[in-house]
């Protein structure tokens, strides 16, 4: 049985080959309906941020996101939202 926190990571993992098929890259495109379809609670992007967004995560600039460059992504949103859910003191 796979704890929370395994469940959410092997979650992230389904979700990045949902969108991203069998070549395993995300185009613009690709990036753009996940982001909109799975993250949209936590983050908005529009066609101008989007290609900031896009050029940011694409480090070895391949023009599409491999699974470290979209790790990157989930980090950044998970890291702004931390603060949602702190339990009140």
């Amino acid at each position: 049985i796979m704890s929370e926190l395994e469940s959410g990571m092997a979650a992230i993992i389904q979700v990045f080959h949902k969108y991203s098929g069998h070549k395993c890259k995300l185009r613009k495109t690709e990036l753009k309906a996940l982001i909109n379809n799975e993250m949209g609670n936590f983050i908005k992007v529009k066609n101008e941020t989007l290609d900031v967004l896009f050029a940011d995560l694409d480090q070895n600039g391949d023009l599409e996101i491999d699974f470290k460059e979209f790790i990157t992504l989930i980090a950044m949103v998970t890291s702004a939202c931390h603060e949602l859910f702190i339990p009140n003191k």
